[in-house]
């Protein structure tokens, strides 16, 4: 009898994952490769939402979280995770500048939000009124993380790699069953697969399709993120990300030609080198209505839980979340009734299920 079973493996999934083997606790996943979200993702860590110049939901204390949980991560698997980049927000005008100076002096954005204007120092950029610099940011490598991690597991014999199917799934009142599995609870982490989740199916989870380019510009030459209508991350060898779209319809992981068209159009109002597109991706992000996580246990059976709804930001929420869920489980903690997904059972009301089981 195992304690935990987890369903996906994406950042949730292994965030819980780690915080299960570090509580001493034996698990098993199930996970295929359906959800491209966390893979494809740019990684960017960043406390500031910068269309707006506003603080992200508990973007301190979630980093706090986050940058021990990568360091520790990156000693475990002998890789390279975390990537120290400071973002630039380019200035569109002199009263983005002023309203930059007026966010740095609010609580909290103040840790953040540097109060020197930087002049532009780069020829291939058109940047006329200067950045912002926003303080305590970088990328976090999620394609090397999530397969280095899932090798990690696979030589420990924790990973079964395909699609979950619920007519192998049973749940009684002390433990549920999958295959030849039993374990004490069932841990969904499914991303936007969750949409068929016959248990979880009825939450207000979105999607929001997000596509990026990769990019090489040997002429670039910038080793800091830039941020102005798309972002442009430096990785290695003259090749940048640059993204990202935001389509709310088309719920595929398929490239499509007109985001593609958006992105090099928003790329050319200030990148002013040539360069040539290498790579195309696309993911569907875990986006829900209110913009935060879905976290928390099925009402009525109660060995049935949720980790899921991380949307853009899963970088910095994953290893917050996880702790959150597993001190709910196994402490009696209450959970933060911001990402509590009881906070939908009066709008979003339960839908019987046939699989209900056995008692």
């Amino acid at each position: 009898m195992l304690d935990y079973l987890i369903v996906g493996l994406g950042l949730a999934g292994i965030s819980f994952c780690e915080t299960l083997e570090k509580e001493g606790r034996s698990f098993k996943v199930i996970s295929d490769d359906s959800q491209q979200a966390s893979l494809v993702a740019g990684g960017l860590y960043n406390p500031v939402i910068l269309k707006r110049f506003t603080l992200a939901w508990k973007a301190k204390e979630q980093l706090e979280m986050a940058m021990p949980f990568y360091q520790h991560m990156e000693k475990k698997l002998g890789i390279t995770l975390d990537h120290k980049i400071p973002v630039l927000r380019k200035f569109a005008s002199i009263e983005e500048q002023n309203a930059w100076f007026e966010a740095a002096d609010r609580p909290g954005l103040d840790y953040f939000l540097s109060t020197k204007i930087l002049k532009n120092q780069n020829p291939n950029i058109d940047a006329p009124f200067g950045f912002g610099e926003v303080k305590y940011t970088g990328r976090i490598n999620t394609r090397t993380l999530l397969t280095s991690y899932a090798e990690y597991l696979s030589q420990k014999a924790l990973l079964t790699s395909e699609p979950f199917d619920f007519d192998c799934f049973t749940a009684s009142l002390d433990h549920i069953s999958y295959k030849s599995i039993n374990a004490r609870q069932i841990v969904f982490c499914e991303g936007y697969g969750l949409k068929t989740n016959p248990f979880f199916g009825y939450l207000p989870l979105n999607g929001t399709k997000g596509e990026l380019l990769i990019i090489k510009a040997p002429a670039y030459q910038e080793t800091n993120v830039v941020k102005s209508s798309v972002f442009t991350i430096p990785l290695r060898e003259d090749l940048y990300l640059v993204g990202a779209t935001y389509k709310w319809k088309d719920k595929t992981n398929e490239p499509t030609q007109e985001a593609k068209t958006e992105l090099l159009e928003k790329l050319k109002t200030f990148l002013k080198c040539d360069f040539e597109v290498v790579d195309h991706v696309a993911g569907i992000r875990p986006t829900v209505v209110d913009r935060r996580p879905l976290v928390g246990q099925h009402p009525e059976h109660k060995n049935l839980f949720v980790l899921n709804g991380l949307g853009s930001r899963g970088v910095l929420i994953a290893p917050y979340a996880s702790q959150q869920l597993f001190n709910a489980i196994e402490k009696g903690s209450g959970l933060d009734s911001e990402i509590d997904i009881n906070r939908f059972i009066k709008k979003y009301p339960l839908r019987p299920t046939k699989r209900d089981t056995s008692p």
